[in-house]
């Protein structure tokens, strides 16, 4: 065996097996200290906790509103019905071709036509929603077609 040839010795220790005794160096307290909550069973201590201390959440000023009255729509631009080959559009069908999710049963949320991407928008075609907006429709009623407000 020659000095550049030492290998470090495979030396492994089991886990610390807490509480088991003077002699394993971590009996009585098994590593816990002397008293208070942190030594009892279950004394975990919230790491937002301040010691009783006003916590930082509430030392801070609420900002923003939400605006309850909103309407969330579910929007279609006119760049991705360029793709497909049907002449006429409604809700149903836009559900169907996955442009847009369908509505959870507790909501009916309204269906709005955008003109992001319709730089190469060159088709008639007929579309029934429930809103445009001002540039998809006159993109739409350009190239001879229909915008049906439903």
């Amino acid at each position: 065996m020659k000095l550049h040839n030492l290998e470090r010795p495979d030396i492994t220790s089991g886990k610390k097996r807490l509480g088991k005794g003077h002699g394993s160096g971590f009996g009585k307290t098994a590593g816990k200290g002397h008293k208070g909550q942190k030594s009892r069973s279950g004394g975990n201590i919230p790491a937002w906790f301040e010691g009783g201390q006003m916590p930082l959440q509430r030392r801070l000023p609420k900002r923003g509103f939400t605006n309850i009255f909103i309407k969330q729509f579910r929007f279609v631009n006119l760049g991705d019905l360029h793709e497909f080959e049907a002449k006429e559009f409604d809700i149903k069908s836009l559900e169907e071709l996955n442009l847009i999710r369908k509505p959870k049963a507790s909501e009916i949320a309204p269906v709005k036509v955008l003109a992001n991407g319709s730089v190469t928008f060159d088709r008639k075609i007929i579309i029934k929603a429930n809103a445009f907006s001002k540039i998809a429709k006159e993109l739409i009623e350009k190239q001879g077609g229909m915008a049906e407000v439903i």
